[in-house]
C-alpha cells in the first residue's frame, strides 16, 4: 500500500514543481496559494509512504537505496515547509520541490519498475531526453550572449556613444529579460531531461541511477541553475555578476558534457544507446 501513498506524493510534487516557477520567479500570489498545498499534501502522503515501508521492512531507520532516497526527499521538503512557515517565504521550493519529485518518482515506481511498450518508445523517449538536456544549454548559452552584449551595451552608453558599429544592440532593460527568460527556460528543460533520463534509467538500474557520479554532476549542474534564478530573484543579479555567474555554469556545464562523452563511468549510457 506505501506505494499508493508515494505515488500520490509524487503526483503533488510534481505539480507543485510546476507552481513553484510562476509562484517564485513571476511573484504571483495565486501560485503562492497553490504550490503549499499541493506541496503539504505530497508531504504528508510521502509521510505515511515512509512510515509504511519501514514497517514492512521491519527496521526504523532507510537501509535500501530506494528508502534512503525517498527518506532523503521527505526530509527536504520538511525544510522547505518549516522554512515557509517561520520566514513566510516559497523561494527554497524552486529548489526543494522539483528535486523532491525527481528523487520520489523512481521509488515510486517500486520494484517492478516501468517499462516501454517498444522499443520504438523507448528510443524515442532517449531522445526526447537528449534533446531536452540540449535545449538547456542552447538556452543558457544565449543567457550568457546576452549578459555580455548587456556589458557591452552598458559600457557603450557610460561612454555616451561608444563604437557606431554596436548601435544594432538592443536596450538594456530588453537584454536582461532575454537573459531571465532564457534561464527559465533552461532550468525547466533540464528539469524534464532530468526526469525523462531518470525514467528510462531506472528500467535498467532502477534506483542505482542515483549513484552514477555524472548523473550526480549533472544534478549539481541543476542546482547551479537553481541558484542562479534564485539569486536573480532575491538579490537582483545583474550586469558584470550575472555574466561571470552565468560563464561559470557555462564551463561545468562543458565539463560535465565532455566527462559524459568522454568517460566510462556512465556504464548506463551504453544501455541507452547513448554511446
Amino acid at each position: 500500500m506505501f506505494l499508493f501513498w508515494l505515488r500520490v506524493a509524487a503526483v503533488l510534487y510534481g505539480v507543485a514543481s510546476l507552481l513553484a516557477i510562476p509562484a517564485v520567479l513571476g511573484n504571483r500570489p495565486r501560485g503562492h496559494r497553490f504550490c503549499l498545498p499541493a506541496a503539504l499534501g505530497g508531504w504528508f502522503f510521502h509521510l505515511v509512504a515512509t512510515v509504511e515501508m519501514m514497517a514492512a521492512a521491519h527496521h526504523l531507520i532507510p537501509v535500501m537505496a530506494d528508502e534512503i532516497v525517498s527518506t532523503l526527499a521527505l526530509l527536504i521538503v520538511a525544510v522547505f515547509l518549516l522554512i515557509f512557515f517561520i520566514y513566510r517565504t516559497i523561494s527554497f521550493g524552486l529548489f526543494a520541490l522539483p528535486l523532491a519529485f525527481l528523487l520520489t518518482v523512481i521509488p515510486a515506481l517500486g520494484p517492478e519498475r516501468h517499462t516501454f511498450g517498444s522499443p520504438l518508445i523507448r528510443n524515442g523517449w532517449i531522445a526526447f531526453h537528449v534533446v531536452m538536456l540540449l535545449a538547456a544549454y542552447a538556452a543558457l548559452l544565449f543567457s550568457l550572449l546576452s549578459s555580455w552584449l548587456y556589458l557591452i551595451q552598458e559600457q557603450r552608453l557610460k561612454s555616451k556613444g561608444g563604437p557606431s558599429f554596436l548601435t544594432w544592440l538592443p536596450p538594456l532593460d530588453t537584454m536582461d529579460r532575454i537573459t531571465q527568460t532564457t534561464l527559465v527556460l533552461g532550468f525547466c528543460c533540464m528539469t524534464v531531461g532530468l526526469f525523462a533520463g531518470s525514467l528510462v534509467a531506472q528500467e535498467d538500474v532502477g534506483i542505482h541511477y542515483f549513484a552514477d557520479p555524472k548523473v550526480l554532476l549533472s544534478f549539481a549542474i541543476w542546482g547551479l541553475y537553481v541558484g542562479i534564478l534564485f539569486m536573480r530573484r532575491s538579490s537582483g543579479l545583474r550586469g558584470r555578476r550575472a555574466a561571470w555567474v552565468t560563464s561559470g555554469v557555462l564551463v561545468a556545464i562543458v565539463f560535465v558534457w565532455a566527462a559524459n562523452l568522454l568517460g566510462s563511468v556512465h556504464s548506463s549510457a551504453h544501455r541507452f544507446g547513448l554511446k
